[in-house]
């Protein structure tokens, strides 16, 4: 599941008289997996820490289950919209159970990746327990001393939970039960319009549950430029979730058969909603508690472990990388700060996290995915930009896939220099990965409008959207100029400009 640089060297064994490991690793999820591999891949003498089984959230709340749930999600959906093929339709019957029973099928196939007995093939010793320093340069483990020249902290997030009176009586859902749910949902509320709260929403409601997402922010995703939220919003509206945006959460209770959430409006009107389930998705925070940062050394700020562009902390032996790190909370990003961490304590180079090329995704019906800067960051920094956008409507095999909705938005400067690139539509987190290599790579917009892509696929709609950028170039005077040079008899007005 997760990458390992690998070289064909070893490192030069690392005496040092005081340590027994060269890095001890606390954490078994994305980022804890790829330091140890990659260190003990590379010669490096690695013990990891992990009290709950590798693979961490990733594995078995986020990423792995929650996208093979959407994908069931969408087959359900594709049955009740068949009618659009030529295929007769049918309301499928949903057993719950059986779905959550396949989804864990999908994590048992992915989780022989993050097997203990694969790590051990690598040389990784493995604890099962809690590590906490018991000075700067110690981790105690169920009364065991372990000392290591670096130590790295990648022990992951879990799921923040409200301050809801009344909350603490009522049993709710997050990301670590969800999957273990096996009975019926007849009628959920989600709590958070974030892409956990979204796509959850989306899935249960396509899963035969009656659903209510509530958001405190009156756009869901709302880091998001508003234009492309509002195609998400309005698709999942349109399949029956229940939308109460800018609504804040009073209290909850306890009632028969389920519970009841009394919720203020944003005209300050109280409203109640009535479910059978309720699934907070309020954000994840860093697990950072109980590890003995303080005789460590490691310093705090604002609930954030204190760090560089490194991940090197206030304890110049100890990182910190993944979701602990705070900032962005994907696997993409844990496995990017694992590599950043492994340069640093193996090579000594001054390797440093990339802040300004990351992409993410959104993995909803349409997805939504961007890279780099949105139109809101982009005029709140006051820089000079351009938009160009361009809709799937217009590309065939969008048609053909009967996947129309949605469209490509860029932003460049005036000279044709990237600044980010957001998708609203089908296969949005594939189709990113090529703004995000033009922006790696400093690639002009005028160099992406020449690439050659397949026809006919969902991709030719990054070279389509370039195309605008080079066109806008082709005034009326630009192209009498070339009329006169080239001998051209073709018309000058401006339908024909446009054509073009």
């Amino acid at each position: 599941m997760y990458s390992v640089i690998s070289l064909t060297w070893k490192l030069p064994i690392m005496n040092h008289a005081s340590a027994e490991f060269d890095i001890c690793v606390i954490g078994g999820g994305a980022a804890g997996l790829v330091v140890a591999a990659g260190g003990a891949t590379m010669g490096a003498k690695v013990i990891l820490v992990e009290k709950n089984g590798l693979g961490g959230d990733c594995l078995r709340y986020g990423c792995v289950p929650s996208k093979a749930l959407l994908h069931c999600a969408k087959v359900a959906q594709t049955m009740r919209w068949a009618e659009r093929f030529g295929i007769t339709p049918c309301e499928p019957e949903i057993d719950l159970a059986a779905v959550m029973e396949r989804i864990q099928r999908v994590i048992r196939a992915i989780e022989v990746h993050d097997s203990p007995e694969r790590f051990r093939a690598l040389g990784v010793e493995l604890v099962s327990g809690h590590g906490r320093f018991g000075d700067p340069s110690t981790v105690v483990v169920n009364g065991r001393e372990i000392t290591a020249r670096n130590f790295v902290l990648a022990t992951g997030s879990r799921a923040a939970i409200p301050d809801i009176p009344g909350l603490d009586q009522v049993p709710y859902l997050t990301t670590e039960s969800v999957f273990a749910l096996r009975e019926q949902v007849p009628s959920l509320i989600v709590l958070g319009g974030g892409p956990i709260g979204v796509e959850m929403a989306q899935a249960f409601s396509r899963l035969g549950s009656r659903v209510f997402l509530v958001n405190r922010s009156p756009q869901l995703l709302p880091n998001e430029d508003s234009d492309l939220a509002t195609v998400v919003a309005e698709r999942i509206s349109t399949e029956g979730v229940s939308l109460y945006q800018g609504y804040s959460s009073v209290r909850v209770e306890k009632q028969d058969g389920g519970l009841r959430l009394w919720l203020a409006a944003p005209d300050g009107s109280e409203h109640v909603l009535e479910a059978s389930h309720l699934l907070l998705a309020t954000g994840r925070r860093p697990n950072i508690g109980d590890l003995g940062l303080a005789q460590a050394g490691i310093e705090l700020l604002h609930g954030r472990i204190v760090a560089g562009p490194n991940l090197r902390t206030t304890n110049r032996h100890v990182y910190v990388c993944g979701d602990a790190a705070g900032g962005h909370q994907f696997t993409h990003v844990a496995e990017h700060h694992a590599g950043v961490v492994l340069r640093n304590i193996l090579f000594h180079l001054p390797a440093r996290v990339e802040e300004r090329v990351i992409p993410w995704c959104t993995f909803t019906d349409p997805e939504l995915a961007r890279v780099g800067l949105s139109e809101r960051e982009a005029r709140l920094s006051d820089i000079a930009y351009r938009v160009y956008t361009f809709p799937f409507t217009d590309i065939d095999r969008a048609q053909t896939d009967g996947e129309t909705e949605g469209f490509v938005k860029i932003l460049a400067t005036p000279r044709g220099r990237l600044l980010g690139a957001a998708i609203v539509g089908p296969h949005a987190g594939e189709l990113i990965h090529e703004y995000a290599l033009a922006m790696a790579e400093k690639i002009r917009l005028s160099s992406l409008s020449g690439m050659l892509h397949v026809y006919p696929t969902m991709a030719q709609i990054n070279r389509r959207v370039a195309e605008a950028y080079r066109k806008e170039a082709l005034t009326p005077e630009v192209k009498k100029w070339i009329k006169r040079l080239f001998s051209l008899r073709g018309r000058l007005d401006e339908a024909a400009i446009g054509e073009a």
